[in-house]
């Protein structure tokens, strides 16, 4: 006997695991290509079709008879979730190329070895510089360039006037520089 997802709906409301199992498996195909299309990737597309019917089935009530056929209300919901992912991913894309910390770990596409090895000493000497800062010119420095927050904010967060965060920041970066430019002396003169 061949159910109809207008029989499956009811049940499903109800928490039938079994009517929802039916359905996802009668819609998986045409979910996953969907995903599969956004995403060029198999293991994201897999997560995403898992997200999309999470999605459909938080929102089953949602779906009325008169809007019409049960699989193109699926695949309208599937498509605003995709586009969704896919808006998330440029827009973290887009922070993670502002970050110049990120920007500085990450490596070239056909870097060569040796620029990966200068690439990670410079990162650390940078992590190095940063820790041997006092804490209080450290956090400041560290909420401002590295987690991206505004002066007001790593103000009220560390309960100190906007003022002092100013001059901490740039005292901060003085003395990182500071280090950074001694430790390069350093090693300019022992090599």
């Amino acid at each position: 006997m061949i159910t109809t997802d207008a029989d499956l709906l009811p049940s499903c409301r109800g928490g039938d695991e079994a009517a929802w199992a039916k359905l996802v498996e009668r819609h998986t195909r045409k979910v996953f290509g969907l995903a599969y299309r956004f995403t060029g990737r198999v293991d994201e597309a897999e997560d995403l079709t898992q997200e999309i019917f999470v999605k459909v089935y938080q929102t089953l009530d949602k779906y009325r008879e008169a809007d019409g056929p049960f699989g193109a209300w699926l695949m309208a919901v599937a498509r605003n979730h995709a586009i969704d992912h896919y808006r998330r991913g440029r827009q973290e894309r887009a922070r993670r190329a502002e970050d110049p910390l990120l920007l500085e770990l990450a490596p070239a596409r056909e870097e060569h070895p040796i620029a990966g090895l200068e690439r990670e000493e410079r990162a650390r000497l940078v992590h190095r510089g940063l820790r041997a800062l006092p804490p209080d010119l450290r956090l400041p420095l560290v909420l401002c360039d590295l987690q991206g927050l505004s002066y007001e904010e790593i103000a009220k967060s560390l309960q100190v006037p906007l003022g002092t965060v100013k001059s901490r920041i740039n005292r901060a970066r003085l003395e990182l520089a500071k280090r950074l430019l001694a430790r390069r002396h350093e090693l300019a003169g022992g090599a």
